[in-house]
C-alpha cells in the first residue's frame, strides 16, 4: 500500500476527526480530558492554518485519510506534537516515522522544544516517542485541556 502525506485541507476535517475518534475508542480514550472532547477536533484545517502550526494527513491509495499529525504552539519556545494517530491499517508501514520526521523538521524552524501528552496504555506510541529521543516527565510541562493524559514527554529540537 502506498501512502501520501500532505497538508490538511478543509475536505479532510471530518475524516481526521473519525480517525482520532476510532483510535481513542480503541485505547479507552473516548472521554473528557482527552482529544475526544477537543472543541477543535472537526476544524483542523482552520486551526493549523497559521505560522508555527501545521497538520498533515496520511492518505491511502483510495484517497481515504488513515492518519495524521500536527504541530501547535504551547509557548514561544515550546510546541506540542498534536493529534498523532494512525488507523490500524497504516500502523507498521513506516508512515508514522515519516510523519514524525516531517513534524520535527517543521517544529525546529519555530521552537526549541517539543512536548507530547499521551496515555500509558498506548504502549507502542510510548516506545515510538522514546525512539525519537523524547524524555519522559514526572508531570505535565504545562497545564492543558488534556488533564486525563497520564504520560508526558519533551524533546530538545
Amino acid at each position: 500500500m502506498e501512502y501520501k502525506i500532505r497538508k490538511i485541507e478543509k475536505k479532510d476535517n471530518k475524516q481526521v476527526e473519525n480517525v482520532i475518534r476510532t483510535c481513542l475508542i480503541e485505547f479507552g480514550g473516548n472521554h473528557e480530558g482527552l482529544a475526544w472532547s477537543d472543541p477543535d477536533l472537526g476544524r483542523f484545517s482552520e486551526v493549523y492554518n497559521k505560522e508555527g502550526y501545521k497538520y498533515w494527513v496520511v492518505e491511502d491509495e483510495e484517497g481515504k485519510v488513515v492518519g495524521g499529525c500536527g504541530i501547535g504552539r504551547l509557548t514561544d519556545d515550546v510546541c506540542e506534537l498534536q493529534k498523532m494517530y494512525c488507523l490500524k491499517t497504516a500502523r507498521g508501514t513506516g508512515v508514522a516515522h515519516k510523519l514524525m520526521n516531517l513534524a520535527l523538521s517543521y517544529a525546529k524552524k519555530y521552537y526549541k522544544k517539543c512536548y507530547i501528552e499521551t496515555l500509558s496504555n498506548m504502549i507502542a506510541a510510548n516506545k515510538f516517542y522514546n525512539k525519537y529521543g523524547f524524555k519522559r516527565l514526572k508531570e505535565p510541562l504545562i497545564k492543558t485541556e488534556h488533564y486525563a493524559c497520564d504520560v508526558w514527554y519533551v524533546k530538545d529540537l
